[in-house]
């Protein structure tokens, strides 16, 4: 499930052509930065609501809006009819495609995002590819940094049943198409998530979660009589 086939429709991107010869979806991540700057026109055809900062080197499609307090810097590129909303924060070498949502208080670097992703509210999302409708409940983090050293590996094994070495130092997620990724949960580096995956709010994922499949955090709530202290 490690192709990018396997993960994303093709067809759900401008992009695509980002994929071409990779075996692991993952490679795309190093090919980010050659592909913006070769495809990045610095045509911008948005519409901004307030006050807003925008570097020359970005491309914006038309009927984007961006809203006040956004600060999007290049070389990178955005598509059409999204919504950049208040105070979101895009970095270099993010590529956004058409009719998503990048929100409030929401950081976006170095990563690829499919059509139709919604990444709403206070969220985080770093050096990952995003899918077809994939959808980020509010709070929503990627971590895509080991707290250890060397690269991240895929908790999965190859042929000689060993764990696959990604090859890439900040390494965030591979989030299918029309994933759903639950309030306040956190993604470690390396999380692979497979189309109509799901994770429940509040967990926080480790590893590869196949299609179709549903992570849920089953930690026990106490309920306790509120006893009031007396004067």
């Amino acid at each position: 499930m490690f192709n990018a086939r396997d993960l994303f429709d093709l067809k759900g991107t401008e992009h695509a052509s980002i994929f071409d010869g990779t075996t692991y979806a993952w490679e795309a991540l190093g090919r980010i930065k050659a592909y913006v700057d070769a495809n990045v026109s610095g045509r911008q055809q948005h519409t901004t609501k307030g006050s807003v900062f925008i570097d020359e080197n970005v491309s914006i499609g038309e009927n984007t809006v961006v809203e006040e307090g956004a600060m999007i810097q290049g070389p990178t590129i955005i598509g059409k009819n999204c919504q950049i909303r208040h105070n979101a924060y895009i970095r270099a070498y993010t590529v956004v495609g058409d009719n998503c949502v990048i929100g409030n208080a929401t950081e976006v670097k170095h990563s690829l995002i499919f059509n139709q992703c919604q990444i709403p509210h206070f969220n985080y999302v770093g050096d990952s590819i995003l899918g077809l409708h994939a959808h980020m409940g509010a709070g929503v983090k990627i971590s895509n940094l080991k707290l250890t050293p060397g690269t991240v590996m895929i908790d999965a094994v190859d042929q000689s049943g060993i764990p696959i070495d990604s090859g890439l130092r900040k390494f965030g997620a591979l989030i299918g198409d029309n994933a759903e990724i639950g309030c306040n949960a956190v993604l470690n580096p390396g999380t692979i998530l497979g189309r109509e995956s799901m994770i429940y709010p509040g967990v926080s994922w480790r590893g590869v979660l196949p299609e179709h499949m549903i992570a849920k955090n089953k930690a026990p709530i106490d309920v306790v009589i509120n006893r009031l202290r007396s004067s």
